[in-house]
């Protein structure tokens, strides 16, 4: 018996929200190394949906972090937005996700790319009399190679220690939404 066509485009569209679910617990664990049959697992589905969805390991990482990039473009289109509140909205992702670290400090892969120059045109739009943009982008990637600890809580002070070192002020250290 064939299902209608309209439960095949949902089933679709719920095994891909599984899978991003997923991938982002996955991610944010483990990096973008990740084994994707780690993510088909925890999403409950055969890894032949996963593939079918996403044919690899960094286009998963560009649904997942895709969402990463628009809260920080979101929080910086405000019209009262300052460098401190973006700044906030990257320390909470870096202390929170090991994927969205590497994003930062990815180059050459066209996706990765793509998300990272968002950022940096998100920051290069911020008034700031003091930092250039690439200034900015130093200090994040910096900052994003001071993260470890083995709790958000820990993670964050270390991670507002840095930013301290570089003489940076951050918001409040929270998602975008």
């Amino acid at each position: 018996m064939t299902r209608p066509a309209n439960q095949t485009r949902s089933d679709a569209v719920r095994n891909r929200d599984l899978l991003v679910t997923a991938a982002r617990e996955i991610l944010a664990e483990q990096g973008l190394d990740a084994p994707m049959s780690a993510v088909a697992k925890r999403a409950g589905v055969g890894q032949g949906t996963l593939y079918r969805h996403f044919p690899d390991r960094l286009t998963l990482a560009t649904a997942v972090l895709e969402e990463n990039v628009r809260d920080i473009e979101q929080v910086a289109s405000r019209p009262d937005a300052t460098l401190a509140d973006v700044l906030g909205v990257v320390t909470w992702q870096m202390i929170r996700s090991t994927a969205f670290i590497g994003i930062v400090r990815i180059s050459g892969e066209e996706s990765s790319q793509d998300l990272a120059d968002r950022v940096r045109a998100t920051v290069a739009r911020l008034p700031t009399e003091t930092h250039s943009t690439d200034d900015i982008m130093l200090a994040i990637a910096m900052v994003s190679g001071a993260v470890h600890g083995p709790t958000p809580e820990a993670r964050e002070a270390t991670v507002r220690r840095a930013w301290a070192l570089l003489g940076l002020e951050i918001g409040p250290v929270a998602p975008g939404h």
